[in-house]
């Protein structure tokens, strides 16, 4: 072959492979993956106990699963938190659209065990709500926003629907069903590995709404005060310590803060462990209500 003809050889074969690549690329422009998993490790969150993505007590302005702006994401989840008097069990699913809206269900189970002969409610007695959640990033990235002090925004609802209105009515909640609204504001400072949240929610509701919405003291809503700190130990374990205030509306029950102490192990983005050293305040004539809190989350 003289060198012409190999240099036109290899012109072709050059031109052949460009053309190759620029529509693969244009393939891959044209159909983006609906599932690409492609958001920072943790950076999802995992899921709260009432199914939104963020801590395990307090929501965040992330939005959960792993999908970028051009995907989507999913996850489930399973929670329990064992108390000195009752126990709770959460069990859901979350989708995040787009990096953008979330939307969430959770079902609770609040089982008053031995107690709720004690509070004349029956041996064994449980109260059953379901969680339709909602939330929208308004604006800011946790992730890419890191030379401005902006915080990645977003704004939310929950509506909390309880099975036992007969019951909640009888100790002095004024409804059954209510709805949290929420606004929350989270900082990541990836070179510190650090995460800041801050929620202000409006709510009526007495013990996450497991007790009902309003009461004999006061049926306004009140804005609450949550907020998490995470600090990322490597890459894949996150300790961290939530606080969480709550209106307190009954006259039979005094209400008050809770708080937790966690650690979030993400096994990979399909996976992750929580376990939680967790104290709720006083439930329902019960002091110092503190325990276990395990989730485990599977998703993408």
């Amino acid at each position: 072959m003289t060198s012409h003809n190999a240099r036109a050889a290899f012109l072709a074969a050059a031109l052949t492979a460009v053309v190759a690549v620029g529509g693969a690329r244009a393939d891959t422009m044209a159909k983006p993956d609906l599932f690409d998993s492609g958001k920072l490790l943790a950076t999802g969150g995992v899921s709260q106990v009432e199914g939104a993505g963020g801590g395990g007590l307090v929501p965040w302005a992330l939005v959960t699963g792993y999908g970028t702006s051009d995907s989507i994401g999913a996850n489930a989840h399973y929670t329990y938190v064992g108390l000195r008097d009752f126990s709770l069990h959460s069990a859901g699913l979350s989708v995040g659209l787009f990096d953008r809206v979330e939307l969430s269900y959770a079902r609770q189970t609040f089982d008053t065990g031995k107690t709720g002969a004690q509070l004349g409610i029956g041996n064994g007695f449980r109260f059953e709500q379901n969680v339709l959640g909602a939330k929208v990033r308004l604006f800011g990235d946790a992730v890419y926003d890191q030379d401005s002090w902006l915080p990645q925004t977003a704004f939310g609802i929950q509506y909390k629907a309880n099975t036992q209105d007969r019951i909640l009515k009888a100790v002095g909640a004024k409804d059954a069903n209510g709805i949290d609204y929420y606004v929350a504001a989270t900082k990541l400072f990836l070179d510190q590995s650090l995460l800041v949240n801050a929620t202000l929610r409006l709510t009526r509701g007495n013990q996450y709404g497991l007790l009902g919405f309003g009461g004999d003291r006061n049926d306004a809503y009140r804005p609450e005060f949550e907020g998490s700190v995470a600090y990322l130990v490597s890459r894949k374990l996150a300790v961290g310590a939530e606080y969480r205030m709550k209106p307190d509306n009954l006259g039979f029950a005094k209400e008050n803060r809770a708080f937790d102490v966690f650690a979030a192990y993400f096994l990979n983005k399909n996976a992750s462990l929580t376990l939680a050293y967790v104290d709720l305040g006083d439930i329902a004539t019960k002091k110092r209500q503190n325990g276990v809190y395990a989730s485990l989350q599977v998703g993408f």
